[in-house]
């Protein structure tokens, strides 16, 4: 049984719908800030001196791990698809096709799955699903077609209807659910058939995962933070299920906390996911995040273009931060609304 929380009656009214929202969120998005522009192409330009041939991402003189994995090497693939440049002739196109190549090598020619963990494999997943249609290449349809049937194949051996590091779990969490659901949306926009029952049984798990707080847990209510809040606030906008208690209920536990939002070991992962989430959400709630946001990432932002990246490493920091950005873009197909 789902427990019922209060929903603050501004908060309602922010995320209300209306013919106005509609137009600021459906506008156009061509006069993008020449401050958010320039750390963007700045972030990249950083990403693409780092990049070895390989695909890979390392940064001379730091702990880089991360940028080696597929599912970091998708995500610097999607924040550069995001800045709307041609994928197969722009400024980044070799990066972007050293990247994918990256991440085809890595996948398992019978199995479809990708890297070492299903984040990886999630991650991966949804860069491909974003490049397939734009970038020319005659590999990524089939490549996502097997990857997908991956992340459903998953899910149905886990018990929860959810999704935890390895393929073979049968038993789920709410940040890997997460990285693999958004995968299947992304999927399902580039026209791969997803049965809306994976969705709703996904979904169902969340649910059991809410607190009464509005939070959500890592595989069962209870230990609410910001960043898996946000990831399940965007599980619920993107199945476009925004009018219910599940999202009303996470964007109140977000607000209220916001003043520790993410200022943790989490705090890029939790960037990459509340963008979203407050895009959503509303335009005024989204305004308020991103000018705050723009404001900190500027002041955080090397002269080198990268941000710091804590115990993450660089490629994924700088990659969480212009994702964080991309939403001013809104190019790709993940992020309409």
């Amino acid at each position: 049984m789902i427990k019922k929380i209060l929903i603050l009656p501004a908060i309602v009214a922010l995320l209300a719908p209306s013919a106005h929202a509609q137009k600021l969120f459906e506008g156009p998005t061509r006069y993008i800030p020449v401050e958010v522009d320039r750390m963007y192409v700045n972030g990249i330009k950083y990403l693409v001196s780092i990049q070895k041939d390989d695909g890979t991402f390392s940064a001379t003189g730091t702990s880089d791990h991360y940028g080696s994995q597929p599912g970091v090497v998708g995500l610097a693939v999607v924040a550069m698809l995001a800045h709307g440049d041609d994928p197969n002739r722009g400024p980044y196109a070799l990066a972007i096709k050293r990247g994918l190549n990256l991440i085809l090598k890595n996948q398992n020619d019978r199995t479809g799955y990708i890297g070492s963990s299903m984040y990886n494999h999630g991650f991966a997943a949804l860069a491909l699903a974003e490049a397939y249609g734009q970038v020319r290449d005659p590999r990524l349809g089939p490549a996502l077609q097997k990857a997908t049937e991956l992340i459903l194949n998953a899910q149905k051996r886990s018990r929860a209807g959810a999704w935890r590091y390895s393929p073979e779990s049968t038993d789920g969490d709410t940040t890997v659910s997460g990285a693999n659901l958004v995968a299947l949306f992304a999927a399902r926009n580039a026209g791969i058939g997803v049965p809306q029952e994976s969705i709703d049984k996904a979904l169902q798990f969340y649910v059991n995962c809410r607190s009464t707080d509005g939070g959500f847990g890592y595989t069962s209510p209870g230990g609410s933070n910001n960043p898996r809040t946000a990831i399940g606030a965007l599980m619920f906008a993107l199945a476009k299920k925004k009018e219910g208690d599940v999202f009303k209920g996470a964007m109140n536990y977000l607000i209220t906390n916001q003043a520790s939002a993410g200022y943790d070991h989490y705090y890029h992962y939790f960037l990459y996911y509340a963008a979203q989430t407050y895009f959503h959400a509303s335009p005024q709630l989204w305004d308020e995040w991103n000018t705050q946001n723009i404001s900190k990432l500027k002041g955080n932002q090397a002269k080198n273009g990268s941000w710091p990246g804590g115990n993450f490493g660089p490629t994924f920091s700088t990659t969480a931060s212009l994702l964080s950005l991309a939403l001013n873009y809104r190019y790709l197909p993940i992020y309409e609304r």
